[in-house]
């Protein structure tokens, strides 16, 4: 093939896909790569150019209700939808967005093919390609359909939860009826400092939330500790019965006994019903009132601690006799080697677990939510109760509220804090579950 044809081939590959792999015998991939420009093109223009074009805007014409004199009746007039122009403008970005990396793909395999010409060799027909594919590169073809159903279903949808924070979309404004818009940064300056209320009610709940994270992660591991050390001391019986016993306690599904919980600790629970017919009580205990937080940290203790004993108690099982041996022959007491060779070495390689277990319970909705439902209500809080978490202060505003944009301003702020924590914990802890290297 001569140079001036080359360069024909090669600038019609730039205008239309697959020329380039056609035009040297691999028409099957050329075939493929033309029906995916056709496919996008017919894509924009009947469906994708007219969300793109709203998308700076999210719509400028509200629905509207006019008289029809002929009917006698109001007929709606519609007019543009500012979450589907967001959702589908999206859409139509990540359709662009896979088109541009078909199309550099494109740029590449006829540039391969040319290659493979100049050199004298015959480029690779589509069956060898599919036969390659399959035998060299087969984990692509596995995790491919998981990547899609992934991007569709997780990473889209989180695009747009991110894209409302950045709106105005809350129950005041919500399409057809009425149109909401882009504000920028408006919603994150109103958590931060612009507005009092908010802000103050975002700061307590951060705090209470990074209180309640701490001490219930600290209370279950060490509890679970302790528990598992008492299950496998020496001399105490019947220790598979006593294992067997909290593993029961597990097999009932928590929100269960979470409901169980809060109907046996209500003012007219039966708590208080047994307390006050034995007269050590006049007046029902409100420990859902008076107590809340301090009834939600000794539940979640109580449900918690068994999961924690029966991951400790394996490790407790395999720490080497030899160091308690030399600790007692030098002279240390049960408690100094517990906090020298027990304490280290279930830290050693419980970390990774410690770490999930602490952004677990940032977004510990179940305990919260089935227990309080957040309160009891203050009118120093924005829409939020004193035991609520920013997880149920979001669920709250998207559910009760219909406030998508503070909801998702807050998802936008649990991510940062859980991913920011995460990352450096596990950075920090990366021999964590390495016991072997334990000294």
């Amino acid at each position: 093939m001569g140079q001036s044809k080359a360069k024909v081939i090669t600038g019609l590959n730039f205008a239309v896909m697959g020329a380039g792999c056609a035009a040297r015998g691999q028409v099957a991939k050329g075939i493929l790569l033309f029906a995916a420009q056709c496919s996008y093109i017919c894509f924009m223009v009947f469906f994708g150019a007219g969300y793109l074009a709203g998308f700076r805007t999210l719509g400028v014409t509200e629905q509207t209700a006019a008289w029809n004199e002929s009917l006698q009746i109001n007929e709606t007039i519609k007019g543009d939808n500012s979450m589907l122009i967001l959702l589908f403008g999206i859409l139509s970005l990540a359709v662009t967005a896979l088109f541009i990396y078909l199309y550099i793909v494109n740029i590449r395999l006829g540039f391969k093919a040319l290659q493979a010409e100049r050199e004298g060799r015959r480029p690779p027909t589509f069956r060898e390609d599919l036969r390659s594919l399959w035998n060299d590169k087969y984990h692509l073809v596995l995790l491919t359909l998981p990547a899609i159903g992934l991007l569709a279903f997780t990473v889209l949808p989180q695009i747009f939860m991110v894209c409302m924070a950045f709106t105005n979309f809350d129950k005041t404004h919500q399409p057809p009826g009425k149109l909401f818009t882009w504000v920028g940064f408006d919603n994150f300056k109103e958590i931060f400092w612009s507005n009092p209320r908010k802000s103050q009610t975002f700061l307590r709940i951060l705090g209470w939330t990074l209180t309640w994270a701490v001490t219930a992660t600290a209370t279950c591991y060490f509890g679970g500790i302790a528990l598992a050390l008492l299950i496998n001391k020496k001399g105490i019986r019947l220790k598979k019965m006593w294992r067997s016993f909290f593993v029961i306690t597990i097999a009932v599904p928590q929100f269960v006994s979470l409901l169980l919980i809060r109907q046996f600790l209500n003012d007219n629970g039966t708590l208080n019903i047994l307390l006050q017919n034995w007269g050590l009580i006049d007046q029902p205990i409100m420990f859902f009132r008076d107590y809340a937080r301090q009834t939600v940290l000794f539940v979640n203790f109580w449900i918690g601690v068994p999961y924690t004993m029966l991951i400790t108690t394996g490790i407790l099982m395999n720490i080497p006799a030899d160091l308690y041996e030399s600790a007692r022959m030098d002279g240390a007491g049960p408690f100094l080697t517990f906090r020298k060779i027990t304490v280290p070495y279930m830290f050693f390689v419980t970390a990774p677990y410690l770490i999930t277990q602490f952004v677990g319970n940032i977004n510990n909705f179940n305990v919260i939510y089935l227990l309080t439902g957040g309160e009891p209500k203050s009118l120093d809080y924005y829409k939020a109760g004193k035991t609520d978490l920013l997880i149920t202060w979001l669920y709250k505003q998207t559910v009760d509220e219909q406030d998508y944009k503070l909801a998702s301003t807050l998802g936008i702020i649990i991510f940062i804090i859980i991913g920011a924590f995460s990352l450096l914990s596990f950075n920090l802890f990366a021999g964590g579950g390495k016991e072997e290297n334990f000294q």
